[in-house]
C-alpha cells in the first residue's frame, strides 16, 4: 500500500515522503479499516509515540497521522461491535501506525459510525479537535450554564469546537488569538475576543474555566484570572505556578459514544469542523510544508 512515512524526528514534517509499506493486518479486538480521508497534526512528529513503541523500542519508518474516517474491510479475531463495509471514523492509538496511509489496523473500540450523510473529509476532521474539546469541557472541565470561559486560540481546530459546544451548553465565552482571527472566532460564536498580541488579557476579568492549548507565558497569564474553585484545563502541560482552582492537563482519548455525539452534532448543524486545505496521498508532504499559512486543518482524501 501507499503511505506517507518518518524516519528523522529533526527533520519534521520535510522529512515526510510517501512510500510503499505492507499492508497490515487485523489483529484481535482490531478492524482493519480501507481509509478514504485521514487528518494530521504536526505536533505529533514530536512526540516519543511517533518515534517509538509501548516498550520503547525504535519503530521507524513509522506512518503519522491518528485520525481517519473510511470503511472496515476486514475484522480480527473475537472484534465485536464494527462489521466489514462499515462507514467509520475515530481516532487510532499514539504507538501504532497511523492513517496516512490506504489502510490501517485500528482497535475497533476507537471507531464509531460514520452516518451516511457526512463525508469522509469531514469525518477525518472530527476525532481530535472534537474529542478534545468534549473531554476538555465536559469531562475535565464540568461545565455548567451560566459560567465564563475563556478560549484560547478560538479560531483554530481545537478551540472553534471548544467555543461552539461551550456556547452551546449556556456558557458565557471568551475566545483569543491573533487580530486576524477576531471575526472567525465571533463567527463560532465566541461572545467577546481578545487579541493576545495587541489587547490586555487581564482586563477580561474572573472567569470560571480556561482552556488552554499554549502553555507557557500565556498559560501563566490566564492562571491569574481564574476565580476561586475554578478550572484550568490544558493540553499544554501542567503549570508551574500556582492555581487558585483545579489545574488539569490531559491527553485525549478516544471514545466511541462521544465520537457519536459530535458526528451527530455535525449532523444537526450545530458543530461546524474547520477545514482549511483538502489534499491527495500523494501531494501530503507538501501539503503539510505550504508556502503560506492555511487557516484550519489540512485533511489528506486518500480515496476519491
Amino acid at each position: 500500500m501507499k503511505a506517507i512515512v518518518v524516519t528523522d524526528q529533526a527533520a519534521g514534517t520535510a522529512g515526510m515522503t510517501l512510500a510503499e509499506r505492507p499492508q497490515p493486518e487485523a489483529a484481535g479486538n482490531d478492524v482493519l479499516v480501507e481509509v478514504h480521508a485521514s487528518g494530521f497534526t504536526p505536533g505529533e512528529l514530536e512526540w516519543d509515540t511517533t518515534w517509538t513503541d509501548r516498550l520503547g523500542r525504535d519503530r521507524t519508518p513509522s506512518i503519522p497521522g491518528h485520525e481517519l474516517a473510511g470503511v472496515v474491510s476486514a475484522l480480527g479475531y473475537g472484534t465485536r461491535g464494527l462489521s466489514v463495509g462499515q462507514r467509520v471514523f475515530g481516532l487510532t492509538d499514539w504507538t501504532r501506525d497511523g492513517t496516512l496511509a490506504e489502510y490501517v489496523a485500528v482497535e475497533a473500540r476507537n471507531l464509531a459510525p460514520l452516518p451516511a450523510d457526512l463525508d469522509f473529509t469531514v469525518g477525518a476532521s472530527l476525532p481530535i479537535s472534537g474529542l478534545t474539546a468534549w473531554q476538555g469541557l465536559f469531562v475535565h472541565g464540568r461545565i455548567q450554564v451560566g459560567q465564563s470561559v475563556l478560549v484560547h486560540g478560538a479560531a483554530g481546530g481545537v478551540g472553534s469546537m471548544v467555543t461552539q459546544l461551550a456556547r452551546e451548553a449556556g456558557a458565557y465565552v471568551i475566545g483569543t488569538g491573533r487580530a486576524a482571527d477576531r471575526q472567525t472566532a465571533l463567527d463560532f460564536g465566541a461572545h467577546e475576543f481578545v487579541d493576545l498580541e495587541d489587547d490586555s488579557l487581564a482586563d477580561v476579568g474572573a472567569v470560571d474555566l480556561v482552556f488552554d492549548i499554549f502553555g507557557g507565558e500565556i498559560q501563566k497569564r490566564s492562571v491569574g484570572l481564574i476565580r476561586a474553585g475554578g478550572t484550568l484545563v490544558t493540553i499544554a502541560g501542567p503549570p508551574d505556578w500556582p492555581v487558585d482552582g483545579l489545574a488539569i492537563d490531559f491527553v485525549v482519548e478516544a471514545d466511541r459514544a462521544q465520537l457519536t455525539e459530535i458526528a451527530q452534532r455535525v449532523r444537526e448543524g450545530r458543530l461546524r469542523t474547520l477545514i482549511g486545505n483538502v489534499a491527495t496521498l500523494d501531494d501530503a508532504v507538501s501539503a503539510f510544508n505550504p508556502t503560506e499559512r492555511v487557516k484550519g486543518k489540512t485533511i489528506i482524501r486518500v480515496r476519491q
